[in-house]
């Protein structure tokens, strides 16, 4: 596969079949994914891989916590800005009617979109889930650095006939997360990720989320600033 088809039929996918994903496969992605930079060759990245059991007791833990606290607690971190200004609120308001037009859910249906939302905590139906985690000490630069490690996971993905689904939404689980994986306190978790075949008669993976024109966010120079 070509990168520029990885690139282009990359996308975030919300369903996916029971079908098992080989571990050796899973292995080979993330050996390879290492590959990703970082700055100072730091790879501030720690992954806990989640296959069969292991995976269906996270889900359940979740579950359970539910109960107490249905949405989740609050993340570490802030997974959008508090205050986000345009032209990205409309963007992400945007994507977010897109994908509950592909279920047929309406805006007034809270409800039914809370239970659509809570999927990502059974990653999707997912067979390999990810938790992704960083020293605390890791600052902005690493930040970027993990970034670019799970695009290049995703990327590889695309290689094997796999898809995945990127989902911040397990932040808001960390105490449970660090109190099943064991996750030392000098790590914060930062996201997880399914992996798996995505069933393509899904109507949600359908979705192709929009993206802005070059023109709206690059700039060409090439004369000298300041010059004419």
């Amino acid at each position: 596969m070509k990168v520029s088809d990885a690139v282009t039929t990359r996308k975030t996918m919300r369903a996916f079949r029971a079908d098992p994903v080989p571990e050796e496969t899973v292995r080979e992605i993330l050996r390879l994914a290492a590959r990703a930079p970082s700055g100072g060759n730091v790879q501030p990245w720690r992954v806990h891989v989640l296959l069969g059991a292991a995976r269906d007791e996270l889900v359940a833990r979740v579950a359970a916590a539910r109960k107490e606290f249905p949405m989740g607690e609050a993340p570490e971190y802030h997974v959008y800005p508090p205050d986000l200004t345009e032209p990205y609120r409309t963007r992400r308001f945007r994507v977010g009617e897109m994908m509950y037009a592909t279920v047929n859910i309406p805006r007034e249906d809270k409800a039914a979109r809370i239970r659509f939302f809570s999927r990502n905590w059974q990653f999707f139906d997912a067979p390999v889930g990810l938790i992704f985690t960083m020293d605390r000490q890791m600052q902005q630069g690493q930040w970027a650095d993990l970034g670019m490690y799970l695009q290049t996971i995703m990327l590889l993905a695309r290689q094997y006939g796999l898809h995945t689904c990127p989902q911040e939404a397990w932040a808001v689980w960390h105490r449970v997360i660090r109190s099943y994986l064991d996750v030392p306190e000098n790590e914060m978790i930062f996201c997880g990720m399914g992996i798996g075949y995505a069933d393509e008669t899904a109507p949600v993976n359908g979705l192709v989320s929009e993206r802005a024109p070059l023109e709206e966010y690059v700039t060409f120079h090439s004369a000298i600033a300041g010059t004419v």
